[in-house]
């Protein structure tokens, strides 16, 4: 029972939000085992933490510390040049699956360190290379990166700069394919097939068959490969493509499939005519994109639309900051003007941008469509407490995320307290205006919150601790004097097998 008891307060202290430096730094200890991973990955730490972290000489945890989340990425610029290429790795891309929604992008010196590594780390266990391919799949590099990599002095990374054509503006792109290193240029007229339609037309065999759609929807296009794609029948990504031809673009508003039609209906180079006719459609999908089609009045927009439709509520995919380049999104009047719009479509899109004004998130927040409510309050920052602990308790999927957010309320639980899912319950019981916290719970998560809700007295925690149910919660507490923290390090780390009494507790000052 004590080893269980030992582990058990090491979890808690290790998790407990007042536990200062030297404690948590003496959870590094080897003793602690995979704890001291787990501490050093999935919470806030302190500077000294930090600090203790990046010079520790064991790679995991380091490697731990380079897939943490909640420190600021500035602070793990070291690791970028970390002599393990595996922690290395680990900082290119720290993300184990499920992937959280909101992936941030790592600093321009983080990435530059990354990306032009000459070797993989000394212990040899994976490339350079390797390691490069880990960041590109993390969704860490913006696509500002991209557009600066294209002026930066190291040819390598004006190479890479070529990776995303298509986001850079024609002025790099025509710089780029005119680059005094032959490399680069190289480089360049590689990346330029996209939009040249013979060559499309001509690569497009040799790709294999899972990416040609994203071929087909993005692509200049022949005219030759257009009508392949008509008499194969696999013309929806033509539908969405900027570059299909005017005469193209026609048939399809004609397509029996009445899903070939919507995506049509609300593309910006639709003629009047066309929008007349869809607008009168026989499906409601049709005639509502129609609708749409004064709003997106530039590729941008519409891309912006075709985002949001056909997400459900319960639609997790992943948020990416903002780009800041303005060419690459919709105008703030835009995003003002579809959120008092009387389409719900164009409100939900309006939710969806972090950037929209206090006023329009306060009314967004009442709306009558429950999706714009679900889309403001997982993506906007000005998102009412109110409405962020609404759907917490109305959308189990949206629960992890909408916990990681400033703004979510940490008081005004308390009526949630009686609530039939447990979840629910344990969020009610960490609240620390709760008169008694139900530390007698029969769901475990729900007594090791109501352990850790910073109400209770120490005294009231002795008894907790010993508890094999509460012991986790009580350890996390807030409340916990550091000198207990300490005392229970003290036994754990040792091997004591029973628990410290008052009588031996030794002071302590927090870091």
């Amino acid at each position: 029972m004590s080893d269980f008891l030992h582990e058990l307060w090491l979890r808690g202290v290790a998790f407990n939000p007042a536990a200062p430096s030297d404690v948590l730094i003496r959870l590094m200890d080897q003793a602690a085992g995979e704890l001291s991973q787990l501490m050093c990955k999935d919470r806030d730490l302190p500077d000294a933490v930090i600090d203790a972290a990046l010079r520790h000489t064991e790679r995991r945890i380091r490697g731990a510390l380079a897939r943490n989340q909640h420190v600021d990425p500035s602070r793990l610029a070291p690791l970028a040049t970390d002599p393990s290429g595996l922690v290395r790795a680990q900082l290119a891309n720290p993300h184990l699956r499920p992937w959280p929604r909101w992936v941030r992008p790592l600093p321009d010196d983080i990435l530059v360190a990354l990306l032009t590594a000459q070797e993989g780390g000394e212990d040899g266990k994976v490339t350079a290379n390797d390691i490069i391919g880990e960041l590109e799949s993390s969704r860490q590099i913006p696509l500002s990166f991209f557009r600066s990599m294209a002026g930066r002095e190291d040819p390598a990374l004006r190479i890479r700069a070529t990776w995303r054509w298509k986001s850079l503006t024609p002025a790099q792109r025509a710089g780029l394919l005119d680059d005094p290193d032959p490399a680069v240029r190289e480089a360049a007229q590689d990346s330029n097939w996209e939009l040249d339609p013979e060559r499309v037309e001509a690569e497009l065999p040799s790709i294999r068959p899972s990416s040609r759609p994203f071929v087909l929807g993005r692509c200049a296009l022949s005219p030759a490969l257009v009508e392949q794609c008509f008499a194969a029948d696999t013309v929806h990504p033509l539908a969405r493509n900027p570059h299909t031809p005017t005469d193209a673009v026609a048939r399809l508003a004609r397509h029996p499939e009445a899903k070939v039609r919507e995506m049509v209906a609300a593309r910006p180079d639709l003629g009047p005519d066309l929008v007349a006719e869809l607008r009168e459609d026989p499906d409601e999908d049709v005639r509502m994109r129609a609708r749409l089609h004064p709003f997106p009045r530039a590729w941008v927009e519409y891309d912006m639309i075709d985002r949001v439709i056909g997400h459900s509520p319960e639609c997790i995919c992943p948020i990416s900051e903002p780009d800041p380049d303005p060419a690459t999104v919709p105008s703030p009047d835009w995003f003002a003007a579809c959120a008092v719009s009387g389409e719900p479509v164009l409100r939900r899109v309006a939710a969806s941008w972090s950037g929209l004004p206090a006023a329009l998130v306060g009314t967004l927040a009442q709306d009558d469509d429950e999706e714009v409510r679900i889309r403001l309050a997982c993506n906007h920052p000005l998102a009412p407490p109110h409405l962020l602990l609404d759907v917490f308790v109305t959308r189990p999927e949206h629960r992890s995320d909408l916990l990681t957010l400033p703004g979510f309320p940490r008081t005004g639980r308390t009526h949630l307290i009686g609530h039939p899912d447990p979840e629910v319950r344990a969020l009610a019981a960490a609240d620390p205006t709760l008169p008694e916290p139900p530390v007698d719970d029969v769901d475990e998560a729900v007594r090791r919150a109501a352990a850790a809700n910073p109400r209770l007295t120490p005294g009231a925690l002795e008894t907790l601790l010993a508890d094999p149910r509460t012991a986790e919660g009580a350890a996390a507490n807030p409340s916990l004097p550091v000198a207990r923290m300490h005392a229970l390090l003290d036994r754990c780390l040792n091997g004591a097998a029973t628990p410290p009494t008052a009588a031996g507790r030794r002071e302590a000052t927090p870091a």
